[in-house]
This record gives C-alpha cells, structure tokens and sequence, in this order.
C-alpha cells in the first residue's frame, strides 16, 4: 500500500448504514467535504433487514431524544430525497389486561402521545381474528419506511450533495487521521466508525471492553389477506417488554412474568411479536433474537415455525405463503448505545439494542454537532449511553 494518502476530506465515514449516512447528512450540512466507505457493493446489513418501523414513542431516556430528532429528519428526508414514508402512527393490541395495565400506565406518563383504545376500536382499526384485542392503543407519532428503499434513497440524495461513497472498499485500521483502505489511504480531520457489530474487527479491545456481542434474528416476509390492510406497524404483548418507554412501567414486571410462564418457548426464542405491511401489501413478519461473538449463518426452521404460528393465530388466517426469509445481525450491547473516541479525531458509534433506524439519524446529528462544534462528546454519553 502507498505512504502517500490521498488529503482534503474534512470528515471519513466508516461503514454506509442509516448511521454512517446520518453522519454524512450532518457533516455534509454543516458544509464538510464528506468521504464514505463500505467494504459491500451496497447496503445488506441491519438498516435493509429490519421492520422499517420508526417507533418513536416507545423510546426511553436519550434514546427518546435522539428518536424525535431522528423524527425531524425522516420527515425532512422524505420531502428531500424522496424517502417513501408514511406517517401511520404505531398500533398495539393488548390481548390480556395485563397489556392493557401497561398500556395504561405507559399513557399516563406519555398524555397526548398515546391514544388508549376500547376492545371494539382494537377491533376496528386492526385486522385480528375476532375477539382477540381486549383493548389497546395508537401512538400517533410513529412513522414507517420501506428500508430498502430508504437506505438507497439517501445515499442518492447524499451522494447528489456532493458526498463521495467508496464502495467495495474495506477499511483495514483507523488511526492518527488516517483511514487505511483496500483502495489506499485517505486522510481526514474526523475519521468516525460506524461499522455496526463489525466494530469489533477495527477495535476488538473497546467492543470488548463495553460488551458488544452481535445478534442475530429471524424475519420472514409472507403474502396473505389479511381482511382489512394494516395501517400501522403493529406491536403486541410482546413487545411491550421489550422498549424502554414499556418497561419503565411497573405493569411490565408482572407481564414479562405472565408470557414467559405461559409460553417458555417463545420466551426462549426471546421475542418481539409485530408486523409491518409493505406498499405492495406483503406483511414483515418478527422477530426472534440470539447473541453471541459470531453468529452461525444456520437458521433453525423451527423459529420461523413459531412465527407463523402465532401470525396465524392472531390475525385468523391460513393462507400464509412465505416470499423470503432472512437473518439480521447487529451490534448488542447492555445499553443503548455505544459513543466512544478511542484517540483524538477518530470516534465510534453504533446503536446497541436494535433501534439504528428510530434513533440513529438523530444519534449522528449530536454527534457531528459536537465534533464539529467544538465541543467534546458529553461525559454521560461517552463510552455508553
């Protein structure tokens, strides 16, 4: 490889996923000449593979900050880079009254963000097999994208505003200002990594060190008539223990008791029960979860055997056909986020719970805002958040 290393970029970006283009968007907006690298040919990792679900209001803490910052940039992204996106809301049906105590309690700190629904407005605006919602809600602020689309639409916009993208490149050490690439060097002012769980390949210490594992998960997309569309992402029981905003409920507790005693199996395949309908009327159907250092890429038949059971069950259909299955994987950790600077100019990031795609435009908006600004990232956000 050349000593020499090609100059002039005010900010390199490792990694081409919602976060790395969040990254892009914020530099480029605050006028920086903008370089972007991705050992892949185009985006195949967790920001295509997910629910495209923008599920704002169930966030809690700074999660909840940088998704309604997220929030305003989606809405921005749409109107600019041609983002299909609708603004549908999210909807959650309480099956038991358990749910629906923690739906309560959850709208009770949340007022005007959550719209409790009676057992016969469930019954309206969701397409479930009779008599299965003893109640529920909407959440009124969520939105949903296509994420195959989305991803793809703003590495256009961005690459249109004069971003440069370096596909087919891998990046082999980040250090001194100075990105070491398959393609040679390049030498930038900030060198930010957001590799997702491949962090672990440019900086085993540090992942080591906050606990980074990857996760893998179980998605399948299904066609089948449903006996109205679905207008909105549909959260269940499950998911109710699963989302910070959920969990800080003190119903939770007894919930998550209550589903894992009933149903150990699925408890086992750690769950979250919900489902997003694509403009072409094809359901997204999860999702399992299962960690560890490295992820075997052999799916058990059995997990997608459960998740269309209980899509079977709860919307009162037969005539599932399954389109495509797949596996996720992303970066898991025990917070939310990892942040860290492992040396001056360079910076790390990634979204550590699954929620990259609701919180991770705003997440690289504070980020850029204070390396760019001036400012150090904050003591209470360094290293995890």
């Amino acid at each position: 490889m050349s000593a020499t290393a090609e100059r002039g970029y005010d900010v390199a970006v490792v990694g081409s996923g919602i976060i790395g283009l969040g990254i892009a968007l914020a530099a480029r907006a605050r006028g920086q000449r903008v370089i972007v690298f991705d050992r892949g040919s185009e985006p195949t990792g967790a920001s295509v593979r997910n629910f495209g679900h923008l599920c704002f209001t169930p966030q809690h803490g700074i999660a909840r900050d940088f998704a309604f910052a997220s929030r305003a940039l989606w809405l921005t992204l749409a109107a600019e880079a041609g983002v299909w996106l609708r603004q549908s809301g999210t909807l959650v049906a309480a099956r038991h009254d358990d749910e629906l105590a923690v739906l309560a309690e959850f709208a009770a700190m949340r007022d005007d963000e959550v719209e409790l629904l009676t057992a016969a407005q469930a019954a309206e605006r969701m397409p479930l097999a009779p008599g299965t919602a003893v109640g529920g809600a909407f959440l009124p602020l969520d939105l949903q994208v296509n994420p195959r689309q989305a991803v793809a639409a703003i590495a256009a916009h961005l690459a249109r505003q004069g971003v440069e993208f370096r596909y087919r490149t891998s990046v082999g050490s980040v250090r001194d200002g100075r990105v070491e690439t398959s393609r040679g060097a390049v030498e930038a002012r900030e060198i930010i990594v957001a590799a997702n769980h491949d962090l672990d390949l440019l900086f085993p210490d540090l992942a080591e060190q906050q606990g980074i594992q990857r996760c893998g998960l179980d998605m399948l997309r299904v066609s089948t008539n449903l006996r109205a569309p679905l207008t909105a992402p549909l959260l269940t029981g499950w998911s109710l223990v699963r989302y910070g905003g959920f969990t800080a409920t003190a119903a939770a507790t007894a919930l998550r008791d209550r589903l894992h005693s009933e149903d150990p199996t699925l408890a086992a395949l750690d769950l979250n029960q919900m489902y997003t309908q694509l403009p072409d009327g094809s359901l997204i159907v999860g999702d399992t979860h299962y960690r560890g250092t490295a992820i075997a890429p052999f799916q058990s038949e059995a997990s997608f055997d459960a998740l269309l059971a209980i899509t079977r069950e709860l919307f009162g259909v037969t005539d599932l056909r399954v389109l495509e299955r797949w596996q996720g994987v992303y970066a898991s950790g025990p917070n939310d986020f990892l942040i860290d600077q492992p040396e001056p100019g360079v910076s790390v990031l990634a979204a550590t719970t699954g929620i990259g795609m609701t919180t991770g435009l705003g997440l690289a908006e504070h980020l850029v805002a204070g390396l760019l600004g001036g400012g150090a990232i904050s003591s209470t956000l360094k290293g995890t958040a």
